[in-house]
């Protein structure tokens, strides 16, 4: 590979990771082709951009990118394979499923929501984060519920005073 064509590779993976700040790294080597192919299927299917590359090329994109990835350069050993998906459950989710009839893609690490998460065990912790909206959602739900609490006692209160008002008005009258 020439040093053009290096260069080529490391523009497009960077602008890759630029364009989602999300992605997987997961070392699918040892596949067989038919697994491979159907992986890829899977990801196509799930809207997920599966690319392959070498270790060093996707460092000198990292460091391209100008972020701060902690240490994952640690986890760059062996074959690794690039994973992007704009849900960035999506991955995770498939790594997991693919791994009902595999052993492998295996998780190396993933960099979601500012956050670094190294190993296969992280998959069920990457599964169940919650997104800025979900988060949101819940909090506004927790906050609205004590003041409908309150709006609905005074509405029923106010109809008791007024039952009460008025029956005493009624018997004063009498």
């Amino acid at each position: 590979m020439t040093r053009e064509e290096k260069n080529g590779v490391i523009d497009e993976i960077t602008a890759l990771i630029e364009s989602n700040p999300n992605f997987y790294l997961a070392d699918i080597s040892g596949l067989s082709a038919a697994k491979t192919s159907l992986l890829r299927r899977q990801c196509f299917g799930s809207n997920i951009t599966l690319t392959v590359a070498k270790n060093t090329l996707i460092q000198k994109a990292l460091e391209r990118t100008k972020k701060d990835y902690g240490n994952i350069a640690d986890v760059l050993t062996g074959g690794t394979s690039i994973l992007v998906a704009e849900d960035y459950k999506a991955p995770a989710k498939l790594i997991k499923q693919f791994r009902k009839t595999s052993d492998k893609p295996i998780l190396k690490a993933a960099f979601v929501q500012d956050t670094l998460f190294v190993g296969d065990n992280q998959l069920d912790t990457l599964i169940s984060i919650k997104s800025k909206n979900e988060l949101i959602g819940e909090v506004i739900g927790l906050l609205q519920s004590p003041a409908k609490n309150v709006i609905s006692g005074l509405l029923g209160g106010g109809q008791k005073i007024a039952g009460i008002v008025k029956t005493l008005q009624e018997r004063n009258a009498a």
